[in-house]
């Protein structure tokens, strides 16, 4: 049982050892590896089943003549592998190759003349394998291999064959060498004058005007992903229901056409007590999730069902429905199903929790209800619409502003275990096992995120179909993707069941592929792609994500030189980069230069023993000394500011200093928090936390309308625009 696990495990993917982030090689033990191949599925628990399951799966891969699915770079030959009877070795097969753009190309071969790579028998039946390449010449695109004897129409074999660009999309500008800057901002965290209590696609729209006015040339975002508006407080953008549809929160109500259109209405929103109301959710500190979705959602309700759809609105909502398909109807009903349960009294915080008929999409159960409560359904793929319909609106307000980039959005790395992907789609994910990080500095006892992984086989299966759709879907209105842990297209470190994070192990995914994909779909929607790449960083990845054309992510406090500890100047950072002072992970400026965000650790009992507080505060003591010393050795900040860091609080010249520092960077992209303008010391989200902070929740100290008005910024975002454009000179 042993070596078959062992055996099972190196054939699936799950690395034997890493790389600590300590530098120190750690092995995975055969009890990791046998729980990992158990949440894939494998009867690790039973030897005889097992060994049944593998020679069913072996079976299966003989009798399939082509793989499901290839990935080629444009300029490589088509070679595949082509599995057959031996009777069928020496034939003359044809192939056709249907191209998505229409037309095809056709020829044929004799298996024979190709390399022989495997044998295999099956009873008393031998299969071989041989290596073939084929004269097609197939562009950019989303193909289809069919293989064929001669003279039968019914085709031997078929595999989808994807045809990708060397690497990502990039602005002209950009590749030519422009540097460019943008704030990127939590939308919920937006105050405006007009708003809901929560920032909306309206105060989007509004800040990317504004910005661009500044001389900026993106603004990037927070996941937007499907939450779960019957369960608002469940308010993690990276813990999503899907990351394929919109988050409704983000809904302004007012813009809705159907509400603009809808008299009655707009006198109820503008009665004295709803206005009341509203500004009471406005004036909070945090972001009111109950209350703002309470009031969305019924008045999104009473509009949609008074709604009076002409013919164009009309088709311009069931083209977007039928563009959705079955993925925006899972969605739909998740959602209407959840508000209901919840209406009724029940505790529905995801399907586990569900009433058992209902505990998964495709059953009858579920087909029924969804026909029972159509109106419910046709309500939240109306909101999707609208919601759609609104980024759009920002989106085209970036462009149209002339900014280079406009929008940049962001992929999270999974969605949560009560999700409805995984309600929708259980075969594709491994609920049974978790995503996280291995024990690092930072988090010894390593990191569980409560998100299932993708099993990369399903995947293959599936042809990539669902990271196509995934890609594709996230790349809508926007001029950017970051990818949070981009590290998940090569690996993902999964946590068993029940276990702490050290338990885990490595898997490793199709990377290859997986970024051929991303190139294809970055040049189908003219997206720039990032990749959050900090973190535990295997050998060589660097490189594969540079030559893929995916930027970098550079934070300023995690540059540091390993000689002597002192910051390396953001002029020497890589060019295919995005750099930023820090993330909606750490402090901000004011938190960290005032060591808030320790005092924080120490109240929420984040530090297993005062010497470890007493090595960071002495870490963060050295690490500021050493801004000053860079900061005055490039001249970005003037003699009245000490150069002894024990004299030195934060203030607006410091802070303002800084960021001109990174905007002189060679980065093509530099990214600056609207936290860090407005000098705010609260931390947005405190990593290793759920209830002890209010993460996810915090707003800017100012609204929008003030922000603008600032002298003070509008001469630090001039400050910015002249330092890139001197670093792109």
């Amino acid at each position: 049982m042993t070596t078959l696990i062992e055996q099972l495990a190196t054939a699936k993917g799950i690395a034997s050892e890493y790389v600590d982030a300590w530098g120190n090689p750690a092995l995975v033990s055969e009890e990791s590896k046998a729980a990992m191949l158990g949440a894939m599925g494998y009867r690790v628990d039973d030897e005889a089943a097992l060994s049944a399951q593998l020679e069913e799966e072996y079976k299966l891969h003989w009798l399939r003549p082509l793989d499901p699915v290839m990935v080629l770079r444009t300029h490589e030959s088509l070679t595949l592998e082509v599995r057959l009877p031996i009777d069928l070795a020496n034939e003359s097969l044809s192939w056709t190759l249907r191209l998505e753009e229409g037309g095809e190309q056709s020829g044929s071969f004799t298996p024979v003349e190709g390399e022989l790579v495997g044998v295999a028998e099956l009873g008393d039946l031998e299969f071989q394998a041989y290596r073939v390449t084929l004269a097609a010449t197939p562009g950019m695109g989303y193909h289809q291999l069919v293989l064929c004897e001669p003279g039968d129409a019914e085709p031997l074999g078929e595999m989808r064959l994807i045809v990708a660009p060397k690497s990502c999309y990039k602005q002209p500008a950009i590749a030519n060498g422009r540097k460019v800057w943008g704030p990127s901002v939590q939308l919920y965290c937006l105050r405006s004058r007009h708003n809901w209590g929560i920032g909306d696609f309206s105060d989007l729209a509004q800040l990317v005007e504004k910005v661009a006015d500044w001389g900026a040339h993106f603004v990037g975002l927070n996941p937007i992903h499907a939450l779960y508006p019957a369960n608002p407080e469940s308010a993690s953008p990276y813990s999503p229901s899907s990351r394929r549809w919109l988050n409704l929160a983000y809904i302004n109500v007012e813009a809705v056409p159907e509400f603009q259109a809808n008299a009655a209405l707009k006198a109820e929103v503008a009665a004295p007590a709803f206005q009341q109301m509203l500004s009471a959710l406005r004036a909070k500190e945090y972001v009111d999730y109950t209350g703002v979705m309470s009031a969305k959602m019924m008045m999104l309700r009473k509009v949609f069902e008074q709604a009076k759809f002409d013919a164009k609105r009309r088709a311009a909502l069931d083209a977007f429905v039928a563009e959705g398909g079955d993925s925006l109807r899972q969605q739909a009903a998740f959602d209407a199903i959840q508000a209901c349960l919840y209406a009724e009294g029940q505790n529905a915080w995801g399907w586990p929790v569900w009433p058992e008929a209902l505990k998964d999409y495709h059953t009858p159960e579920v087909e029924a209800w969804i026909a029972a409560h159509q109106q419910d359904v046709d309500f939240f793929l109306y909101l999707q619409f609208v919601a759609d319909e609104q980024l759009a609106v920002a989106d085209a307000r970036a462009k149209a502003s002339g900014m280079v980039m406009g929008l940049y959005r962001d992929l999270a790395v999974g969605v949560s275990e009560g999700s409805t992907e995984i309600w929708a789609n259980r075969d594709l994910y491994c609920p049974k096992a978790s995503v996280g990080a291995p024990p690092d500095i930072l988090g010894p006892l390593g990191q569980n995120w409560g998100l299932p992984p993708m099993n990369p086989g399903k995947l293959f299966d599936a042809a990539y179909q669902p990271m196509v759709d995934l890609f594709r879907s996230n790349m809508r209105s926007c001029g950017a993707l970051r990818i949070d842990h981009v590290m998940a297209l090569l690996r993902l470190w999964w946590v068993p069941p029940g276990e702490s994070a050290a338990k885990g192990a490595y898997i490793y995914y199709p990377v290859n592929d997986l970024l051929g994909i991303l190139a294809l779909e970055s040049h189908r929607n003219q997206c720039l792609i990032i990749g959050e790449d900090l973190g535990t960083v295997p050998e060589g990845i660097d490189v594969t994500l540079k030559e893929n054309g995916v930027h970098s992510y550079k934070v300023f406090f995690f540059e540091r030189s390993k000689d002597d500890g002192g910051f390396i100047s953001p002029a020497h950072y890589a060019e295919q980069a995005m750099s930023a002072l820090t993330t909606h992970d750490m402090p901000t400026l004011a938190g960290f230069w005032h060591c808030d965000d320790l005092a924080l650790g120490k109240q929420l009992g984040l530090y297993p023993d005062e010497e470890v507080l007493a090595r960071l505060y002495a870490d963060r003591h050295e690490a500021k000394q050493r801004i000053l010393d860079s900061l005055h050795a490039h001249h970005v900040v003037s003699d009245s500011v000490s150069r002894d860091v024990n004299w030195v609080g934060m203030n607006t010249e410091l802070n303002h200093g800084m960021q001109i520092h990174m905007s002189r960077g060679n980065c093509a992209l530099f990214s600056t928090q609207l936290e860090d303008w407005l000098e705010m010391d609260k931390p947005v989200n405190v990593p290793g936390t759920s209830y002890e902070y209010p993460n996810w929740r915090r707003k800017l100290s100012r609204d929008l309308e003030e922000l603008f008005a600032d002298e003070g910024l509008k001469a630090l975002a001039h400050g910015m625009s002249r330092a890139r454009d001197e670093a792109g000179h």
